[in-house]
């Protein structure tokens, strides 16, 4: 049936709304798609549901041609499976919980894969039943602590997660080639370059994980890659350590003066002044101080060196010290650390030395895996007002291991030897996971295999971002006036616009969307009395099917114009001849 615009439940808006950050918050709610209900939260409109089915149905197509069969789990979910695999604690503050009125603990669900498990435990029981691949598409909850950019990090969004069941590892291999193969597919389906990176596993745990990106400016991931053919995030690449050096020899350590120097560029201008070399950032170890906020609640700090040259990135901290949560360390921190000397801060203390102390400050010190041992370095003597130089890793200090917290740089060497590494951004639109066993072995999914032993299956997982690749599609498709769907997820196929006040042109319009559905196209009619063809035009453009058919002045003479978005090209034919002018497009 054709949709008629005078009845569709759409109003399109002609100012911006004013939390819109990107183009694709601002196009989808001005062409009324979606509206704002709280921050990171939207309703879904008649328009947007359409787009979000046809993506949708791109990915059931695939998933089906990867062995995958859908099911569908509750929002809603109770506390004990995600206690179970520790994820209850362990998600922190980034999920919601919320209590029945008999006092029962559940949570809006953050992602599945206790659900899954269960679910194929209590239903299977042989090696005979697997392999098993079964997904669903469904709404998640995270409580984002600053939600942004509309659809593209919210606290409500739309996920497919499919999850595949094997009793061997070369089966999970097989598993997951057939479910990553099938993301290639989707995407090329819906016109979204991507780029395959290695990942950090995160809280989903595991042996293997790849993040599919879409390149663009305003995506949250910064992802390293090189002409080689090395590609991953940053938070899961890998530095390049240098070999150890031996130092036999090297001179000892030495206090020296070096007043209101609290940051690199002051010690760097001091050293090179009073010590009279020709040292750099880099020569220097800066100490960074850090509160964890463990899952259990407690608070503890940590210092972390890196080369002078180097910043911390906050996302490489979350995924070393994961799951605990991290920020900088307080005024109030370092009160309570009397051994913690701001501005001042070393591994290495003289009166510790010469007591065998391992611990300059007391508390728990890591490395960046750039320090090895044999380097020398500049860096506080843990007293005010003073440094140290000529300290060397591996005979003056230790630590308690090595993070990688630094930042990545391009022209860092990728760690599989293909050569310098280039940075760009990217957006998250998919994820793979090889889980391995934690999920079953914690939950009890075993199976009796060809010898009637019981052995523990292996799990994959993976998802896509529904939501959020709809708000890339329109990020990357659109002009000044407004949306331009691909038509492979566009809401209808054709937009037909009855302009004028003669009779004759909406008889028209009408036949002509009659044709056009019969031959197989979704129409949408504008079909509205009394609006002038002027704000017809402009909603057409705002809404963005990518082809609009004109009935106006040229009815009379059984004349219309198609108009393809996509490209801006008018073409004057004969009303006859539309629908297969259409079809041959």
């Amino acid at each position: 049936m054709v949709t008629r615009l005078s009845h569709f439940f759409l109003r399109t808006l002609r100012e911006d709304p004013a939390d819109a950050e990107v183009t694709s918050h601002r196009l989808l709610v001005r062409a009324g798609y979606i509206r704002r209900a709280a921050p990171g939260i939207f309703t879904w409109l008649p328009l947007g549901l359409k787009v979000k089915a046809r993506i949708e149905a791109v990915v059931r197509e695939e998933m089906g041609n990867a062995g995958a069969y859908e099911v569908h789990f509750p929002a809603l979910l109770p506390r004990e499976p995600y206690e179970a695999s520790g994820r209850w604690t362990s998600y922190g503050d980034g999920i919601f919980r919320l209590q029945d009125r008999r006092g029962a603990d559940y949570l809006l669900a953050p992602t599945h894969e206790e659900m899954f498990t269960l679910l194929v435990r209590d239903l299977y029981s042989s090696y005979k039943d697997l392999p098993l691949s079964i997904y669903q598409i469904q709404d998640k909850y995270r409580d984002e602590a600053r939600p942004r950019a509309g659809l593209l990090r919210g606290r409500e969004f739309t996920m497919k997660d499919a999850y595949s069941f094997d009793y061997t590892d070369d089966g999970q291999d097989a598993s997951y080639q057939a479910q990553r193969d099938a993301y290639e597919r989707i995407f090329q389906r819906l016109g979204l370059e991507y780029v395959i990176v290695a990942a950090d596993n995160g809280l989903m745990g595991g042996a293997r994980s790849e993040e599919f990106l879409h390149p663009t400016p305003v995506g949250e991931d910064t992802f390293v890659r090189s002409a080689g053919g090395y590609a991953a995030n940053v938070e899961a690449f890998t530095t390049v350590a240098p070999d150890a050096i031996p130092f036999d020899g090297l001179p000892t350590p030495v206090i020296f003066d070096s007043p209101d120097t609290p940051t690199i560029e002051t010690l760097v201008a001091h050293s090179n002044a009073v010590l009279e070399g020709d040292y750099s950032a880099a020569d220097t170890l800066k100490n960074v101080v850090l509160a964890l906020t463990h899952p259990d609640g407690t608070r503890e700090l940590v210092v972390v060196g890196i080369p002078g040259d180097r910043e911390v990135d906050d996302k490489r901290v979350e995924v070393a010290f994961a799951p605990a949560a991290v920020e900088a360390a307080t005024p109030e921190d370092f009160q309570r650390q009397p051994l913690l000397v701001k501005g001042y801060i070393g591994p290495w203390s003289e009166q510790g030395a010469i007591l065998g102390e391992e611990s300059a400050t007391g508390i728990r010190f890591f490395l960046d895996p750039r320090v090895v041992d044999g380097t020398s370095w500049i860096t506080g003597a843990n007293i005010d007002q003073k440094h140290v130089h000529s300290l060397v890793a591996g005979r003056d200090f230790a630590s308690d291991g090595f993070v990688e917290v630094a930042n990545v740089r391009a022209g860092d060497p990728a760690p599989d030897g293909s050569g310098p590494v280039e940075l760009a951004r990217g957006m998250e639109i998919g994820h793979v996971f090889a889980l391995g066993r934690f999920f079953a072995e914690t939950l009890g999914l075993k199976v009796l295999d060809e010898n009637g032993k019981l052995v523990t299956v292996t799990m994959g997982s993976y998802g896509i971002g529904i939501t959020r690749i709809l708000a890339i599609i329109a990020e990357l498709n659109n002009d000044d006036k407004g949306l331009i769907w691909p038509a492979s997820v566009a809401p209808f196929d054709v937009h037909v616009v009855a302009t004028g006040r003669d009779a004759a042109a909406f008889d028209l319009a009408e036949k002509l969307s009659a044709d056009l559905e019969t031959a197989g196209f979704d129409v949408l009619l504008d079909d509205r009395p009394k609006v002038s063809p002027g704000v017809k035009f402009g909603d057409a453009e705002l809404v963005g099917v990518p082809q609009i058919i004109i009935v106006g002045r040229g009815a009379a003479d059984g004349q219309v114009e198609l108009w393809d978005r996509r490209t801006g090209d008018r073409e004057v034919v004969a009303a006859t001849d539309a629908v297969a002018h259409l079809s041959a497009r």
